[in-house]
């Protein structure tokens, strides 16, 4: 348990660059002699730096957390070609914030009108040149590091909306621990979101299989379709089948 908050701790301060001790306590529910430690243990990694009143994070390894970005790109790619094959003419989408998910806007060109919710930036740019894609942002303050829109009113927003399919983004999966992101701002929309789709798909190459991050949004058995870029192993196999997950990779089919 104490190796998996480090991890989410060193996660959520590179994600956020600068963080105070105080936030740090309340965002994993620790007293500040325990995050104390904990930062300890990170400065003497290497990951963080202390600065008065919280810690920032050592550049060096924001630029490696932030490079995860452009990993398996051939295979985000191939995951978002797959994933469009599910978008039919007329549907209305939820396009999350993720490295793989705004790629199934480039393969959405040939069909004749989809209106797509999402509270990316850069899905909104790539989605623009296409005069058959609608498009509808969710709203809010802009977050610079992740281009996505967040505030008080997003949730309301969203509510009033019927999505007939939701293309899912994160950091990691698990059977235990389900869907997980590093965002904790995001976090409320994706559960939202998840509940008001009629259809939840999650575009995930392999290397997120077995890995938690900060806060979990759904359980596995809560999605219906894993599109992946390799067959997942026997114990995901059998937990989605007994689930009732459907899943799609190249030349497999089930």
């Amino acid at each position: 348990m104490k190796y998996n908050r480090l991890k989410d701790i060193e996660e959520y301060i590179l994600y956020s660059d600068t963080v105070s001790l105080d936030k740090l306590c309340e965002a994993f529910s620790v007293s500040k002699n325990t995050i104390r430690r904990d930062i300890q243990k990170l400065v003497d990694k290497g990951s963080i730096k202390k600065i008065y009143g919280g810690v920032i994070a050592n550049e060096k390894k924001i630029i490696a957390f932030e490079e995860r970005n452009v990993k398996y790109i051939s295979e985000k790619i191939l995951i978002a070609k797959l994933s469009a094959t599910f978008i039919e003419d007329g549907d209305i989408i939820f396009i999350d914030s993720g490295t793989t998910t705004i790629n199934i806007i480039d393969f959405l060109k040939d069909k004749k009108n989809v209106t797509i919710l999402t509270d990316n930036l850069k899905a909104i740019i790539k989605a623009f040149p296409y005069d058959n894609l609608n498009i509808i942002s969710i709203g809010g303050s802009l977050i610079k590091k992740t281009n996505c829109f967040t505030g008080v009113n997003t949730l309301e927003l969203l509510k009033k909306y019927n999505i007939n399919k939701a293309f899912m983004a994160t950091t990691g999966i698990s059977i235990v621990k389900g869907v997980s992101d590093s965002s904790p701002l995001e976090h409320e929309i994706k559960k939202l979101v998840v509940q008001q789709s009629d259809e939840v798909f999650l575009p995930v190459d392999s290397s997120k299989f077995n890995v938690s991050s900060l806060m979990t949004y759904c359980n596995l058995n809560d999605i219906d379709y894993l599109i992946t870029n390799e067959e997942p192993s026997p114990e995901y196999l059998k937990y989605f089948k007994e689930n009732n997950v459907k899943i799609t990779i190249p030349n497999y089919h089930e």
